[in-house]
């Protein structure tokens, strides 16, 4: 690595200073990503803003007819809540597939998402969810808050605090995962809630996105066959060593059946 000044606030908002106060300030959550950039010296910043010290945003409560999941809650923890698993299942088994044990003693929701990796399984749990994104400035809807590859609405500053989750009357998660990372190739997400019914798409694209088609055909017909004859356009697709663009629209339509007949 790089040389580096290294710092660990005891509170939000001394993070937020921090970061925004010295040359090239990141933050760091789990440093599942950042730490390999860094070692490959891929990234060169002057001072990392380590947030494990700062309790408040860990933990998982619920909230109304809501789960609200902590910046720093570990995927471990979100796979093993009791709170999570009896109120969205899915969500518990997102995280349980999430990499391998290291990685999920390791790494955060928070910078999860706020990496916004093309084939990272949060974003599409978020999103299928409706779910808000808090940070330390606003509140961001899901559809607002993923912009692109490694892209989000996160401004200089502004730092992820808590994902709040509406709990949906079923959904599911499936994901065709790469044998070695177990990111997803593809990976969808159903839910069906109080605003519908809403599929969210991962792996396949630059960054997460809703496949409307499915939406509108599962809102007249909750069933697998509903989406069984979806053609998926590869156009715009990811095509790398791992599937072609037209392999991964494949992927999403038998993704979305098994995620749907999972809900039943």
């Amino acid at each position: 690595m790089y040389n580096f000044n290294y710092h660990r606030p005891a509170s939000l908002a001394d993070a937020a200073k921090l970061v925004t106060s010295v040359e090239d300030g990141k933050l760091v959550a789990g440093g599942m990503t950042l730490i390999p950039t860094l070692k490959q010296r891929l990234a060169k910043p002057s001072d990392l803003v380590d947030l494990a010290g700062i309790g408040d945003l860990k933990g998982v409560k619920k909230d109304g007819n809501t789960i609200v999941i902590g910046a720093m809650t570990r995927h471990a923890d979100v796979a093993k809540s009791d709170v999570v698993k009896a109120a969205i299942p899915a969500l518990a088994a997102l995280a349980e597939g999430i990499g391998d044990p290291q990685v999920r003693n390791r790494g955060t929701i928070g910078g999860s998402i706020a990496n916004n990796d093309p084939a990272a399984d949060y974003p599409s749990a978020v999103v299928a969810l409706g779910a808000t994104v808090i940070t330390n400035k606003r509140k961001i809807t899901a559809d607002d808050f993923f912009k692109g590859m490694f892209e989000t609405a996160l401004e200089p500053g502004e730092i992820v605090t808590a994902v709040q989750f509406p709990i949906p009357e079923k959904a599911a998660y499936s994901k065709f995962p790469n044998p070695a990372s177990r990111y997803a190739i593809v990976g969808v997400f159903v839910a069906k809630g109080a605003g519908g019914t809403r599929v969210a798409v991962t792996g396949a694209g630059p960054s997460v996105f809703r496949q409307k088609e499915m939406e509108a055909a599962l809102a007249k017909s909750f069933s697998a066959d509903a989406v069984a004859n979806t053609k998926v356009s590869a156009a715009g697709l990811n095509s790398d060593i791992h599937a072609s663009a037209e392999y991964r629209a494949h992927l999403v339509t038998v993704m979305a059946k098994r995620a749907v007949a999972a809900c039943q």
